[in-house]
């Protein structure tokens, strides 16, 4: 199996099943010498664990991480980094019913198709459960950015039909963690909770959008021509579980724009160039233009539902199926972090 690894300079190759032993990273790349922030890891593998709410799937796991290599005395040796989290409330019984049935907009067919076997265990390396692997790696990134002054803040802004209508300039991002759904406005927050707790309660589930903010990013970031940095970003993002659709800037809105309205007019203020607005995302040629990079991206509802549907089973024979276990009625919340990693891997990178 290809497509394992993401990034060059800052290499990572993730690994392990939903249900087996444990998930893994190998981080390939990472400078000598950066001191490492344990609990930094800690909190931002916490913010994506299952269990954590009343609106996130009741599987319970600490999902503490273990540093196998490189690093000694707190401290990255520029050798190979290998992290683990070992599954401890995988319950794998439950799944049995599956081993012979293809789940409705599941990867179940197509891994079967592609490789002729798969892990019917909470779906294998098409778990969300990997990413893991990109949280533990990307929070060892964000220290390095931060070192920068670079700051990456992302927040649910849409669940189903309820959307945060706000510039995330109006917003205050020490908001995001105080409500259970990670929206940054408390009003709209207790209605995305309240959607999601009817939906559980349907057994359904619900998609919507997260905003990313970049924010620090100095000008001159990203290669030109098939490396843009808003297509590593789009890659990376599109790489996620549920991920349907990725926009930055002004996005398909600003496709029903004229030109006079979506370009940025520049500006010296200070002695320095800046633009007077920000549709480009703080992106232009594929290069970081020093303003703040912005995107949202579009997760699917999860396609695992309690209610009765019709499927086919590994013979071609037409079934019902009713979905058993424990899941997330909306992913958004636990995605948030995974956002961030994901977009610290790209710049780091970069």
């Amino acid at each position: 199996m290809l497509g394992n690894s993401f990034g060059e300079k800052f290499r990572i190759t993730s690994f392990g099943e939903s249900h087996g032993p444990a998930i893994g990273v190998v981080i390939d790349g990472c400078p000598a010498g950066i001191e490492i922030d344990y609990e930094k890891i800690q909190l931002e593998l916490n913010r994506r664990k299952p269990g954590q709410s009343s609106i996130t799937s009741a599987r319970k796991e600490a999902d503490e991480f273990e540093i196998l290599s490189g690093v000694f005395e707190g401290k990255t040796l520029g050798t190979p980094i290998a992290i683990i989290v070992r599954n401890e409330d995988a319950k794998s019984k439950d799944y049995e019913y599956l081993k012979d049935t293809y789940r409705p907009s599941h990867a179940d067919y197509t891994y079967e198709q592609k490789y002729g076997i798969r892990d019917y265990r909470g779906g294998g390396r098409s778990s969300a459960r990997e990413t893991i692997a990109r949280v533990a790696a990307g929070a060892i990134a964000k220290q390095i950015l931060e070192k920068k002054g670079i700051k990456i803040t992302a927040f649910v802004n849409q669940v189903g039909n309820i959307k945060l209508d706000k510039h995330y300039s109006q917003l205050d991002f020490n908001n995001i963690e105080k409500n259970i759904v990670r929206c940054p406005d408390e009003n709209i927050a207790q209605q995305m909770i309240s959607a999601i707790e009817t939906v559980k309660k349907e057994g359904d589930t619900l998609g919507g959008t997260i905003q990313c903010v970049i924010q620090n990013v100095e000008a001159g970031l990203g290669e030109p021509v098939f490396n843009k940095l808003q297509a590593v970003l789009a890659h990376a993002m599109m790489s996620i579980n549920a991920v349907h659709g990725f926009e930055y800037g002004s996005g398909f809105e600003g496709a029903t724009h004229k030109g006079s309205e979506n370009n940025d007019e520049y500006e010296n203020v200070d002695g320095k160039i800046r633009t007077k607005t920000n549709n480009a995302g703080g992106i232009l040629g594929g290069i970081s233009t020093g303003e703040d990079i912005y995107f949202n991206v579009a997760f699917k509802p999860i396609a695992t539902i309690l209610k009765k549907q019709q499927s086919v089973n590994a013979q071609g024979e037409n079934i019902s199926l009713q979905n058993e276990g424990r899941h997330d009625p909306c992913v958004l919340p636990r995605a948030v972090p995974i956002v961030e990693a994901m977009a610290a891997l790209v710049l780091v990178n970069c």
